[in-house]
């Protein structure tokens, strides 16, 4: 199988379970956190899509930068006097977990990018 592929489908599943994770946190304490959870779930798992279909650089930068935000707004909310609620949040164990899977993958479309430059005449 193509290291390509293999890599594909591993950033998409990472992706498809934090919007999973995220869609189990609904409904949210407030208003604004459900819509975050609900939109960005929905949208983490739709990103299965073209991270496996490789619809390309457009796609995998846009997914990237989408999944950096919903990180960022975690880290945020982390730190006391924040200016998006005023007082750090809770560190759980469960959004540790979506973080991880977060990270791996914004990890793994970086590779994905990266390798598509290096090889530019190789469709991925």
């Amino acid at each position: 199988m193509n290291l390509t592929i293999i890599i594909a489908v591993a950033a998409s599943i990472c992706t498809a379970i934090a919007g999973i994770l995220h869609l189990t946190m609904l409904p949210a304490p407030n208003t604004n956190m459900t819509i975050l959870f609900l939109v960005g779930g929905i949208g983490q798992i739709f990103w299965v899509i073209p991270t496996i279909r490789r619809w390309g650089l457009t796609w995998d930068c846009i997914g990237i930068a989408g999944t950096i935000a919903f990180i960022l707004i975690w880290t945020i909310t982390r730190m006391p006097d924040n200016p998006i609620t005023g007082r750090a949040g809770r560190v759980g164990e469960s959004a540790i977990i979506i973080e991880i899977f977060q990270i791996a993958f914004v990890v793994l479309l970086g590779l994905l990018i990266s390798k598509q430059k290096a090889s530019p005449n190789i469709k991925t």
